[in-house]
């Protein structure tokens, strides 16, 4: 993340814009008028404004000259294409986190574990917010365990980037059991310092959950 984005005004609204667009609040074509942004987020236009192109540049607003902004969003095939991805850059980072984790990350993985297990012991009752919430965790540690701040930002991205279908793929609670045990898996992988068996397992891991998305009907092409 760079320091506009980080620490300017511009920045901050910035980045509640792109989580309202990436969580669902607004959808594919919705207009985005500056002055009610503004009164939203209790700041003028112009840091709305300089929110907005940041948004056009990443490909998720469409500003059109003397008509507005709209959100272009993220497509089924755009979500496809980041899982695709994902499923060979998860691979390397299970691998190089085997190299650089912390007995600390290691038990918080472990502790997210745990409390995924415990939110499936609802049974049918399980909260798949918390569920995805804490998948989410378990990733965001993967990512940060590998010792590499750029593929640590592009995996977090993408990550952000595909919400809806995050927590429509655990949606069922044979899938989230499904999932949990294939976190464990590469854990203990990666406690065994066994670098080519957590690349596997992590990117067998994302192909299931697309096997499991395009049995919900995502488009793949």
């Amino acid at each position: 993340m760079d320091d506009y984005q980080e620490h300017s005004l511009g920045g901050r609204v910035f980045q509640k814009i792109r989580e309202d667009i990436l969580s669902g609040k607004y959808q594919e074509h919705d207009e985005l008028r500056e002055a009610a942004l503004g009164k939203e987020l209790g700041v003028s236009r112009t840091p709305v404004r300089e929110a907005l192109r940041q948004l056009e540049l990443e490909g998720l607003v469409t500003i059109i000259p003397n008509r507005g902004a709209y959100v272009t969003g993220i497509s089924q095939k755009d979500i496809w294409d980041i899982y695709s991805l994902r499923s060979l850059l998860e691979g390397m980072c299970a691998r190089w986190a085997v190299e650089h984790i912390t007995e600390e990350q290691l038990d918080e993985m472990e502790e997210i574990i745990l409390l995924s297990e415990f939110q499936l012991k609802k049974g049918s009752g399980f909260s798949a917010e918390q569920i995805t919430a804490l998948d989410g965790r378990f990733h965001d540690v993967l990512y940060e365990a590998s010792g590499s701040r750029i593929l640590s930002h592009v995996l977090t991205d993408f990550h952000n980037y595909v919400q809806p279908a995050r927590k429509s793929s655990v949606i069922s609670e044979d899938r989230a059991r499904k999932s949990i045990r294939e976190h464990k898996q590469i854990l203990r992988a990666i406690r065994d310092r066994d670098a080519e068996m957590a690349e596997q397992l992590a990117n067998e891991h994302i192909l299931h959950v697309m096997q499991n998305l395009k049995k919900q009907g995502y488009q793949t092409d």
